[in-house]
């Protein structure tokens, strides 16, 4: 979305898309290592909803664990970027997107890190793959989970956002300004993207891993792109 909307947003899954544990295939049980992804994620994205519901196929089939972290899109572009570049309706959506990720911030406070996974996946179901963001979106989300419903009050509230900026910021230093949302980090190997639809299932997502951090591990290597031809799609 947006110049950099990238500095970004994205749509939800569909059912099965909820998070699972951790699978093996015969090819993890050979393997020692198992390797860590730190993963940072505004919920309003679009684009990143569908890289980690990618991300948790990719468990299914690589020994791969994800480590979930908040960014804040509107941080990024109202304040970082200062708004530059962007629209009445895109500024609008990006005053907007301070509730949903202050939610995610307060659920974090609450109930400790492993809370984001389910927070994100209630909040980004509804975003997406069922196009509500509405208040009743955000309360469903919250009671899903089994958050206080005191959790709503952080969406108008800047108590979080102390956490929301460090998180951010701990995401953002490792790949410069120039992005958005999804950030994955891999052992020092940091990067934006991918960004992909549908979301890649089974094998397929487990290839689309191994590429991934082979270019992105390659020294001096800094991008591919081309024009996006269709929307995202949460199948």
């Amino acid at each position: 979305m947006g110049p950099v909307a990238h500095r970004g947003e994205t749509k939800s899954p569909q059912p099965g898309n909820t998070p699972r544990a951790t699978g093996v295939d015969t090819r993890m049980e050979d393997t020692d290592s198992h390797t860590v992804a730190d993963f940072w994620f505004d919920p309003l994205c679009p684009w990143a909803w569908i890289t980690s519901r990618w991300m948790l196929e990719v468990e299914q089939v690589r020994p791969v664990t994800t480590r979930w972290h908040v960014m804040s899109l509107a941080y990024l572009n109202l304040i970082q970027h200062e708004g530059e570049g962007l629209t009445d309706e895109y500024r609008s959506r990006m005053e907007r997107a301070w509730g949903p990720i202050r939610i995610c911030a307060a659920a974090s406070a609450e109930r400790g890190e492993d809370v984001l996974l389910p927070i994100y996946t209630a909040l980004g179901t509804r975003f997406h793959n069922q196009q509500r963001r509405d208040d009743a979106a955000l309360a469903e989300a919250v009671a899903e989970v089994g958050l206080s419903p005191s959790v709503l009050d952080a969406a108008t509230s800047t108590e979080f956002d102390d956490e929301i900026r460090a998180s951010h910021k701990r995401g953002m230093d490792q790949v410069g300004l120039d992005v958005g949302t999804p950030i994955i980090s891999v052992e020092g190997n940091a990067f934006f993207g991918p960004v992909v639809t549908p979301i890649p299932r089974g094998e397929a997502a487990g290839r689309l891993w191994d590429g991934v951090l082979a270019v992105t591990g390659t020294d001096g290597f800094f991008e591919l792109k081309r024009t996006r031809d269709r929307k995202p799609s949460f199948d």
